[in-house]
């Protein structure tokens, strides 16, 4: 399998039209097109990220990953950890010039509670939640849920704020605007989707007395304007910073990093120390990938190493292989079941694991993004990997957009359905089970793909409900070694990439996700 590779002379220019007046407009271009505004009805990253910036949210999270009130300003915990009364922060304002009140947060919780799986973990154990008055939100719980501000606080499908009237959008449709409390405010009118995204600094925004620390602490926006420019091209990208026509490349591709340690103008560095999880993720609903045998043939027939290899060659330092379900630090956890990847079985014992289950060349459809190099590169892998294993794999070339909307479909493949695509998803929230959301089993509930696995679903609320920590481990285990059998997702490796920016601005914040707020320019 060949990666991409920068041939002398391949970069060409962006075209990019003169912006007079100002230096200090800040320009970034993300990992993939943004095709969305709504971090809720998506998981999508480059949505994710564009949301901080827009949205705020009730808890927000340190670069050690510990949660912290952010729009809240305090809370109190009653009734043995079965009642929690938050109050928000005064002056707080929406981007449409209202208030933000109790009752907009409490709206914003019930949709993110319908789309998110740690949401609908959380909707399961409230018995209600209101506001009392304007700044007081009242949440009661059937039980104690002690890590109720690190859910609060994940930032994977995270829980935005917004106006009553938007949250009360189908949590299962896009909100039609993108209306937040966030410290930039997002310009619509020039907004391309899958090109070309503004923001401007919103003049009502209070920032919190703290120190900035990823999305927790004080946000103070420094700049004048930001722009988000979406160059599908990674060798555009890269020769646009190099000539000063972008200030920031959020993951440029490894093979070109060389090229940017040498430009005397150019900062190279890990800001995510964390990572991500590359994962094949199968459609649970429809044939052959529903069944838990043929997906665990699946990750026998894909080296890890290899998709490893194939999107972060020129910076192997920046992988870790092999990576099982959970990232806890604690060998008897992380290493459980890890030979079901290690182990590399010929090309024979794997056809007669997938003829095994009954799969006669039934045709399988790949969803494979394109216009994401990291994506693009890891789904070539597999492609090649499940076609020598003897799969009629239909590859069918989208970008990443196009991903989104399709990975939604729940119709069977010959209603425009799918069977496999790749994705990514953080590591830090495979710290411990929370917030795993590719790991549940809860059916309906669950992320895409739809994973119905009932002693994953039974070990996870044991473990949400102890406080033993010797218990948790044990639950933890068992959570691992049952993914390993049942195959949620297929892991295929941990990968962290290097940013890349000028050296016009100031260092940017660490973190899982690139944050704008106290970045200068100039």
């Amino acid at each position: 399998m060949k990666r991409r590779t920068l041939l002398a002379g391949g970069m060409t220019a962006l075209a990019m039209p003169a912006i007079s007046g100002t230096s200090k407009i800040l320009t970034f271009v993300p990992q993939s097109p943004l095709a969305s505004l709504d971090p809720v009805w998506t998981s999508a990253m480059t949505t994710r990220n564009i949301g901080f910036q827009i949205y705020d949210v009730l808890f927000g999270r340190d670069a050690a990953m510990n949660p912290k009130p952010q729009m809240v300003e305090g809370y109190v915990i009653e009734d043995d950890g079965k009642r929690w009364v938050m109050t928000l922060r005064p002056n707080q304002w929406f981007h449409d010039g209202e208030k933000v009140l109790a009752r907009d947060c409490v709206a914003s919780l019930k949709r993110w509670m319908k789309r998110d799986p740690g949401g609908a973990t959380l909707e399961a154990r409230l018995d209600e939640i209101y506001a009392a008055d304007d700044r007081t939100i009242v949440l009661r719980l059937k039980k104690p849920f002690h890590a109720l501000p690190t859910l609060l606080s994940k930032f994977q499908t995270a829980a935005v704020m917004v106006p009553e009237r938007l949250a009360a959008t189908d949590p299962f449709k896009q909100m039609p605007e993108a209306i937040g409390s966030g410290p930039f405010r997002f310009l619509k009118d020039e907004y391309v989707i899958g090109s070309f995204a503004a923001l401007t600094p919103f003049e009502k925004y209070v920032p919190r007395d703290e120190p900035a620390s990823f999305t927790a602490g004080g946000h103070k926006v420094l700049i004048d304007r930001m722009e988000w420019r979406m160059i599908p091209d990674p060798g555009v990208a890269v020769n646009a910073l190099l000539t000063g026509e972008v200030d920031w490349v959020e993951m440029p591709i490894p093979d070109l990093l060389p090229v940017l340690k040498r430009a005397p103008n150019i900062v190279t560095g890990r800001l995510d120390e964390w990572g991500f999880i590359s994962q094949l993720r199968p459609n649970h609903l429809n044939p052959f990938t529903r069944d838990a045998a043929f997906r665990r043939a699946l990750m026998a027939a894909i080296d890890q190493r290899e998709v490893m290899d194939a999107m972060m060659g020129g910076d192997p330092e920046g992988t870790v292989t092999p990576m099982g379900y959970l990232i806890t630090g604690k060998p008897e956890v992380d290493r459980a079941g890890i030979e079901s990847v290690t182990r590399r079985r010929s090309t024979t014992e794997i056809k007669e694991m997938f003829a095994a289950t009954g799969y006669k060349g039934e045709k399988l459809v790949l969803l494979h993004t394109t216009d994401q190099p990291f994506y693009n590169a890891a789904t070539l892998v597999v492609a090649d990997a499940l076609s020598r294993a003897g799969l009629n794999i239909d590859d069918q070339a989208m970008d990443w957009g196009t991903v989104v909307q399709r990975r939604a479909s729940r119709e069977p493949l010959e209603k425009g359905g799918w069977s496999l695509f790749v994705s990514v998803t953080p590591a830090p929230e495979y710290r411990d089970p929370l917030l795993g959301s590719l790991l549940r089993g809860n059916g309906k509930d669950a992320w895409i793909g739809w994973p119905t696995i009932p002693a994953i679903e039974t070990n996870y609320q044991a473990w949400l409900d102890t406080a033993d920590k010797a218990e948790q481990t044990r639950l933890e285990r068992e959570i691992q070694l049952t993914a390993f059998d049942q195959v949620p997702f297929v892991p295929l490796g941990r990968y962290m990439p290097q940013a890349a920016w000028s050296k016009s601005m100031s260092h940017p914040l660490k973190g899982p996700a690139p944050v704008f707020w106290n970045v200068s320019k100039g």
